[in-house]
C-alpha cells in the first residue's frame, strides 16, 4: 500500500512538473514570436527612415518621429521637438543628397522602448559643390512604441571616417 501511495505521488509530481514545463515553453514561444514581430516592425521603421533620407523627403521623415523626438546630428546642435526636427532636416536636405544603405547591428526591446544600433554606408552629393563623397556613419536610435506603432524618440549619428 505504501509503495502504491509513493508511486502515485511521484506520478502526480511528474505530471505536474511536465505541465508546468509545457506552460513555460508555450509562454517562451509566445514571447519569442512577439519579440520577432516587434523586431520586424522596428526593422521596417529603420528601412523606411533610410528611404526617406535617400529621397530627401522631410514629409516622410517627420511621421517617423515622436512628437517630442530629438535629432542629434554630428557637428550640429540637437533639434528637439517636431518643429526643430523639421527645420534641421530641411537644412540637411538643402545641403546634401544621401545615397546610403543601412546595416542593423543590434536591436534590443524592453516594453514600449527599444534601441537600435546601426551603421550606414554610401555616398553624399554636396549640393554647393556638386561633389560626391563617401559617406559612412554609425547610428543610435532610441525608439518608443506609441499607439501600437514604433517611432524614433531619439536619433544620433557620427561619421566613422
Amino acid at each position: 500500500m505504501r509503495a502504491l501511495l509513493l508511486t502515485t505521488a511521484l506520478l502526480t509530481l511528474l505530471v505536474a512538473c511536465n505541465n508546468k514545463t509545457k506552460d513555460n515553453l508555450h509562454q517562451f514561444n509566445k514571447n519569442t514570436m512577439n519579440y520577432q514581430s516587434e523586431k520586424s516592425a522596428i526593422e521596417k521603421l529603420l528601412f523606411t527612415y533610410r528611404d526617406a533620407l535617400n529621397a530627401s523627403d522631410v514629409n516622410k521623415v517627420l511621421p517617423l518621429y515622436t512628437s517630442d523626438g530629438v535629432f542629434m546630428p554630428s557637428n550640429a546642435p540637437s533639434a528637439i521637438g517636431l518643429e526643430q526636427v523639421k527645420t534641421a532636416y530641411e537644412f540637411v536636405f538643402r545641403s546634401i543628397q544621401l545615397n546610403i544603405e543601412f546595416f542593423i547591428d543590434e536591436i534590443e526591446i524592453s516594453g514600449d522602448f527599444a534601441f537600435a544600433r546601426t551603421s550606414s554606408k554610401g555616398t553624399t552629393l554636396i549640393h554647393a559643390s556638386g561633389q560626391t563623397v563617401p559617406e559612412e556613419n554609425r547610428e543610435l536610435f532610441v525608439l518608443q512604441k506609441i499607439n501600437g506603432e514604433w517611432k524614433i524618440a531619439r536619433y544620433m549619428f557620427n561619421k566613422m571616417k
